[in-house]
């Protein structure tokens, strides 16, 4: 889980860049659930993303498998290998175990009822680009799961992304967007 589809991430961008087609100075990713993960993987364990967004992602695999239902628990075992007999690989693709060569902003969403990537997910690679002094902001919605149902959340997170990209990479929004809290921007 994460190696392939981090390295086809990466190389779509390179791809685009080297075409012309995208600034290698902006590339950003996104994603949620697994897509967070692999966004949080990217970001962590590659260098060409300047910024990104976590949508309820799973940072820590060793406490995903713990902390989480029990359908998602034994998805992992079909994609990573047997626990605890392949905890040397949950180790080495989570992210949270890496963040020391993370070195970019990240935006977090996160639903504060989500049983699928429990709220600790996030919050714990908040705390850790909190303590990196990186630009970091965190979303927390209250009532959700995971993924967003509500409209006005919905519309709160796209919202919040391109506010935080917005004032990462220094360019106007069009129309106003309620602002997000960036601490250590």
């Amino acid at each position: 889980m994460g190696v392939v589809d981090v390295d086809d991430c990466v190389n779509a961008a390179k791809y685009l860049v080297e075409r012309g087609l995208a600034d290698g100075n902006r590339l950003t990713i996104q994603g949620g659930s697994a897509g967070g993960y692999t966004t949080l993987c990217a970001l962590t364990f590659r260098d060409i993303f300047k910024a990104g967004a976590s949508h309820f992602g799973v940072s820590d695999l060793n406490i995903f498998v713990h902390d989480t239902h029990k359908f998602e628990s034994r998805y992992l075992f079909g994609l990573i290998g047997p626990y605890p007999e392949r905890k040397d690989l949950y180790f080495e693709r989570s992210a949270i175990n890496y963040t020391d060569q993370l070195s970019c902003p990240v935006i977090f969403f996160q639903g504060l009822e989500d049983k699928i990537v429990p709220p600790s997910q996030a919050e714990v690679m908040v705390d850790a680009l909190r303590a990196k002094q990186l630009p970091v902001a965190y979303l927390a919605f209250e009532g959700e799961q995971h993924g967003f149902r509500r409209a006005e959340n919905i519309k709160r997170s796209l919202d919040g992304e391109l506010y935080f990209y917005s004032k990462v990479f220094h360019f106007d929004l069009a129309e106003p967007i309620e602002p997000v809290k960036i601490e250590n921007l």
